[in-house]
């Protein structure tokens, strides 16, 4: 009943940027939190950033400072800007978006994108 559209990965040199961008879409009633998780090949998929509906944000110890997690509850939407890549960000990049559905019984969901790339190489 919800679905997440994923757009802006790709390859990018070290010391490079990508936007990533997520758009919900469905019967949400509201949204308690919006992230962003990544899993390279052979490990394990990690959060990288999260925020909530009131603005809290959190990052990955591996990330701070270099990517900024934003959202826009109205369009439904995350980001995720991505400074100053390093070889180890190479990953597939998912959202993920919490929250509660329209309708009488108001039930929670969690619905994932179909993850986007991410390579940083020279």
């Amino acid at each position: 009943q919800v679905q997440l559209v994923e757009s802006g990965g790709g390859k990018v040199q070290p010391g490079g940027s990508l936007r990533l961008s997520c758009a919900a879409s469905g019967n949400i009633f509201s949204i308690n939190a919006m992230g962003w998780y990544r899993q390279a090949p052979g490990k394990e998929r990690e959060l990288v950033a999260r925020i909530t509906s009131e603005g809290s944000t959190m990052y990955a110890d591996s990330v701070k400072g270099r990517f900024t997690i934003s959202g826009d509850n109205a369009k439904k939407t995350v980001y995720l800007q991505m400074n100053s890549l390093k070889v180890e960000d190479t990953a597939v990049y998912y959202c993920n978006i919490n929250g509660l559905l329209a309708g009488t019984a108001k039930r929670f969901f969690v619905s994932w994108g179909q993850g986007t790339q991410v390579t940083v190489s020279s």
